[in-house]
């Protein structure tokens, strides 16, 4: 057995970290970092894993074919039994990687060779379409995570040696983490179509999980020293030559320093404010250029009017402090008056649970807080800086009050946020400029659930689950960003649940429709045939009826089973046109041709009868009887014998299985009479996409539903709610005349926008209007 080396030395190499120059007290750092990403790793593969049976089996369940099914069954075991032997590669694969970063012998991880599809064989083709499925999981990370991705680089530079990374050498990037899982399939013998279902589960558990690694490794750098004051700013010279010049002379220069013109910047103390945006000028593009938009306005707003309300009819923090106050509040008191609204908070919860938290309230409550703890009382405030923190979260949080998307109940549950937010944003404000921002991802993926899933009434579904996460959060931050990952993993897992559980109750209401239609247009073609029959013709009531009533239900039964070319089909419609013709006043050929017929008419109307299953053979014999009884009176010229003929016809089947259908069916206008308006409305209808919501207006009450589907023969449109339940169907002339006098209407597509990034843009209008660069709107 070998001896353990001392500390920091790599067990593969025998070098110790000291050796690559990197300084003592990093290498424990070092490790950590690895640590935490083996563990992240394992942990989201065992996710892959987790899902594969399920997927496997839906993929078996709607297979083309025996063949295709027995496929997917036998890889399914397959994939157990590879399974110790993919997880062991996987993990060797990503810990070599960095171990041969930390010797300087890391390579790029290898790229999609460039291969002419028409030249490929079979083997080229599965291993051409493999590297896509690496290459477009990579691409989309990259794409997600410049920001985090690039200081990760430049602090893993740091430890390099100072010796710049270049593209795909990073040992955690996105290309290297791909490429393990790719090589550690290759031994595996499985077909090309479960691999890429493998990349598929690969992308949802482990690629989509990289934003938080890479915000937990820059986090753990951070914290060890590596690069501490990092911060992301837009680049201010887009010019190419420029570029090209500060890309060749930053080589000279320490990985990580500021650079004129780059995206990151060491973070200074910025004293007073840009200039405010033009009046009008668009919402900024970049993230921190408008941050720094908002904060002109807000300043220009305390300026002008300190007093006037902002969004929500709050006032800004500045007007409550005392109008002698000359000294500001230090940044800790401002976070340990927080800290005490948030215990208080956390104490009274349940109680506070179902009201929401005002934002003026809060303000009022914080600069009390500030105020009764101060060692100068009445002399002190906050600052501009931090005042613009407060009333831009404050703004968030009335603008989520105000939000016409979510329903009440978790507006309520979003709105007891608003503390432990404003400590977040005043700890980090990348709240506002990174999208991948744990806290503002968490809050977004709230606040969209709610619009898509919440509803009054539900306090044992979603809602239970937000009140849960918001009291997690309000009892356990105290300025860890890893607590809001870990919420946002578990509420995005509770979300999937319930989407799967929406998705299938609107799936079986989707296909029970569809049956009601296909039911629908064959009682339509149906009822053509009879009234085809009866044209121009008077018979007795009981040969009306029957065919009305009874024989359309077996002309729809026929023409769903055998279809409209069939024999048995053409035969149907014969015989109601033969017992229609007999029921009219024949002459001597028709009479003679009725009793020629009349025997196979009646075998060929009692199988009929029999087809519908209500009937018993007495009812039937019976039944017939009266119909021979009433051709018999017709032809004697004694029609008050056939008028007296009733029998009790059995109610129609299809009338109950089709519901409010048949109805709106029979009722619906045509769009052809509607007015130009909306004709033009119902011909934009045919084309809308399903899944658009909808606002329907009634009695002084809304209800938001979603377009599941629209039958594209009756043209009949099903809505469902939030849950999934079908609600309302609706012709399509019906819901255009609604459109046109206002009771209905399109729910906007901002309502897909994440919740942050729509109030940010707000707010952004409204302290324009505020401040007079922008006209009042209407």
């Amino acid at each position: 057995m070998s001896k353990p080396g001392p500390p920091n030395v790599h067990p593969i190499s025998g070098r110790t970290l000291a050796s690559r120059g990197i300084q003592p007290r990093f290498g424990g750092l070092v490790q950590h970092c690895r640590q935490l990403v083996m563990n992240r790793l394992a942990e989201h593969l065992t996710g892959v894993f987790g899902q594969v049976d399920d997927t496997l089996f839906e993929c078996a369940e709607k297979a083309e074919n025996n063949q295709v099914q027995t496929l997917f069954f036998d890889n399914m075991r397959e994939i157990r039994k590879q399974r110790p032997q993919i997880e062991r590669m996987y993990h060797q694969k990503i810990a070599h990687n960095f171990s041969e970063f930390l010797e300087g012998k890391l390579k790029p991880a290898d790229a999609v060779s460039e291969i002419k599809a028409d030249a490929l064989s079979l083997i080229q083709n599965e291993e051409y379409e493999e590297s896509l499925q690496v290459t477009n999981m990579v691409s989309r990370v990259k794409a997600r995570c410049a920001q985090p991705l690039f200081a990760l680089e430049q602090r893993l530079a740091l430890l390099n040696n100072g010796v710049k990374l270049v593209e795909d050498n990073n040992p955690f990037g996105p290309q290297m983490i791909a490429m393990a899982f790719r090589e550690a399939l290759e031994p595996c013998p499985f077909p090309l179509r479960i691999k890429v279902i493998l990349y598929t589960l690969f992308d949802q558990h482990v690629m989509s999980s990289l934003d938080s690694l890479y915000d937990g490794l820059n986090q753990r750098l951070i914290e060890g020293g590596i690069l501490p004051n990092l911060k992301y700013t837009a680049p201010r010279n887009s010019n190419p030559a420029s570029k090209t010049t500060h890309e060749q002379g930053s080589s000279e220069q320490p990985a990580g320093a500021a650079q004129p013109g780059t995206g990151w910047r060491m973070s200074s103390v910025e004293h007073g404010y840009a200039p405010p945006p033009a009046a009008d000028a668009p919402l900024p593009s970049d993230p921190t250029a408008l941050l720094n938009s908002l904060a002109s306005l807000l300043n220009e707003h305390r300026r002008r009017a300190p007093n006037t309300p902002l969004q929500g009819n709050t006032r800004s923090i500045s007007s409550f402090a005392p109008a002698e106050a000359t000294r500001t509040y230090s940044a800790n008191e401002l976070i340990d008056a927080l800290n005490r609204m948030q215990r208080q908070s956390a104490d009274d919860f349940a109680q506070r649970l179902h009201q929401p938290q005002q934002v003026d309230g809060l303000k009022a409550d914080l600069q009390s807080q500030l105020e009764e703890h101060s060692e100068l009382p009445g002399q002190q405030k906050v600052s501009d800086q931090e005042a613009d923190i407060i009333d831009l979260v404050g703004m968030l949080f009335d603008f989520i009050l105000d939000d016409d998307n979510l329903p009440d109940n978790c507006k309520t549950a979003l709105s007891h946020l608003h503390t432990p937010y404003l400590k977040v944003a005043l700890l980090d404000k990348a709240l506002f400029t990174q999208h991948h921002h744990p806290a503002r991802k968490l809050l977004n993926s709230m606040a969209q659930a709610g619009v898509l899933y919440g509803g009054e009434g539900d306090e044992r579904g979603l809602l239970a689950k937000m009140h849960w996460v918001v009291e997690r959060v309000i009892h356990g931050f105290s300025g860890d960003l890893q607590l809001f990952d870990n919420l946002l993993e578990e509420f995005n897992e509770f979300v999937a649940t319930l989407k799967h559980k929406v998705d299938l109750r609107e799936r079986r209401a989707v296909e029970a429709a569809k049956g009601r239609d296909k039911l629908l247009g064959a009682r339509q073609q149906a009822i053509e045939v009879i009234n085809a029959s009866l044209s121009n013709r008077q018979p007795p009531a009981i040969i009306r009826n029957f065919l009305e009533l009874t024989w359309a239900d077996v002309l729809v039964f026929v023409l769903l089973r055998h279809g409209d070319t069939s024999s048995e089909w053409l035969r149907s419609c014969e015989i109601a046109e033969q017992l229609a013709w007999s029921g009219t006043v024949l002459d001597e050929a028709g009479a003679s041709r009725l009793q020629s017929i009349r025997v196979s008419l009646l075998e060929d109307l009692s199988k009929g009868l029999r087809l519908l299953g209500g009937y018993h053979e007495d009812g039937i014999r019976r039944l017939l009887q009266d119909l021979v009884t009433c051709q018999h009176a017709v032809q004697a010229n004694q029609p008050q014998v056939a008028a007296k003929l009733s029998p009790q016809l059995l109610e129609s089947q299809l009338g109950a299985m089709l519901g409010e259908d048949a109805a709106l069916a029979s009722q619906a206008p045509s769009v052809s009479g509607l007015s130009s308006r909306a004709q033009a409305i119902a011909k934009e209808l045919s084309q809308i996409d399903f899944d658009t919501w909808f606002e329907f207006f009634s009695n002084g009450q809304t209800q938001r539903l979603k377009l599941s589907w629209f039958s594209p023969t009756t043209r009949n449109y099903m809505f469902v709610d939030h849950s999934g339940q079908r609600v309302a169907i609706k012709p399509l002339a019906t819901l255009a005349t609604e459109m046109e006098q206002g009771l209905a209407r399109v729910v906007p597509a901002e309502r897909n926008v994440p919740l942050v990034d729509r109030a940010l843009s707000s707010i952004y209008r409204v302290l324009q209007r505020f401040t007079g660069r922008a006209a009042e709107t209407t």
